[in-house]
């Protein structure tokens, strides 16, 4: 399947090497700000964490989307509070790591989606960004359940049953996952017709 522009190219054309480490620069800054904004919503608040990410992924494409999102967990790791609740690099022992890995993929899979055309309209996005959203969880149960045992992490959240992990990492999430899949979709064909408004005036 041909290639499609994201609305990055479509609206800047081909970026130099100093625009695009702003844009990655920018992309970590949206993605920390929004970590830190909580939204209440039942049966937890719900960050926008992933709405960011996905929006920068839809927006810059795939690889410019995985390099904002390695950029941001290279800050992290650097101690910088950009992770949610103001966690910096040792959340990467956490239960919350294999999420933190997972949220490259995230973003380079929404990136790969728009360059080939899954991601049109806002059906398609939505529809997309609901699958990648579901996909992260695979990341982040490996990580608990199998990956930080093997490397001698003892924790109340390693090595449990899948129960355990549906009840506290799956299921309090998943009406906030839909939420904000609807809402990266808004955002994105949000900025499409603005560009199709600026071009046709």
């Amino acid at each position: 399947m041909g290639h499609n522009a994201t609305l990055l190219s479509a609206t800047l054309g081909q970026e130099g090497l100093l625009r695009k480490a702003l844009l990655v620069v920018g992309g970590t800054l949206v993605i920390a700000l929004a970590a830190q904004t909580s939204v209440p919503m039942i049966p937890v608040p719900m960050t926008l964490q992933t709405l960011a990410i996905l929006a920068v992924g839809f927006t810059f494409g795939s690889r410019l989307g995985a390099a904002t999102l390695l950029a941001y967990l290279a800050e992290g790791a650097m101690g910088l509070p950009v992770f949610a609740n103001g966690m910096n690099g040792l959340a990467f022992a956490g239960p919350t790591a294999g999420f933190l890995i997972g949220f490259v993929a995230m973003a380079w899979a929404a990136g790969w989606a728009a360059e080939r055309g899954l991601a049109k309209g806002f059906f398609g996005t939505a529809a997309t960004a609901v699958v990648i959203s579901a996909l992260l969880y695979v990341p982040g149960l490996a990580w608990p359940m199998a990956v930080a045992g093997t490397f001698g992490m003892e924790a109340g959240w390693a090595g449990q049953g899948m129960g355990f992990y549906w009840t506290h990492f799956v299921s309090p999430f998943l009406i906030g996952d839909a939420v904000k899949a609807v809402l990266a979709a808004l955002v994105v064909t949000g900025g499409w017709a603005a560009l199709s408004a600026r071009k046709a005036g």
